[in-house]
């Protein structure tokens, strides 16, 4: 499987689980593109130095070749992927109520406490 393909697939299925699986449907708020911007422009920064550097290398054979900042395109993809699969797990929790009240540390002492 090339590079290309599998950053297509994780689109693919990050977009099933958001709209169809967990049914958060991220993707369809105004929310989500007026702030994702902001993550494109991290990952281009440090997509662009660790490809930039060589510290990344990729096989020219495994990628469409189209680049942005030194990296290849498919990078934004499989970044979109992460970035929807995390929120909508994280919407999702959050609807279900799994830790509507965060503290920070001993879990134990929280097992007690809801006793």
């Amino acid at each position: 499987m090339t590079y290309t393909a599998a950053a297509v697939l994780g689109v693919a299925v990050a977009l099933a689980v958001d709209l169809a699986g967990l049914r958060t449907r991220l993707v369809r708020r105004a929310v989500f593109w007026a702030t994702y911007p902001i993550v494109v422009a991290f990952q281009l920064l440090s997509n662009g130095i660790l490809t930039g550097r060589r510290i990344v290398v990729y096989d020219p054979a495994a990628i469409v070749g189209w680049r942005i900042a030194y990296a290849p395109v498919e990078d934004l993809l499989f970044g979109f992927a992460m970035v929807l699969l995390t929120l909508s797990v994280w919407v999702w929790l959050g609807r279900r109520g799994v830790q509507r009240d965060p503290r920070a540390g001993d879990g134990s002492r929280l097992l007690r406490e809801r006793r």
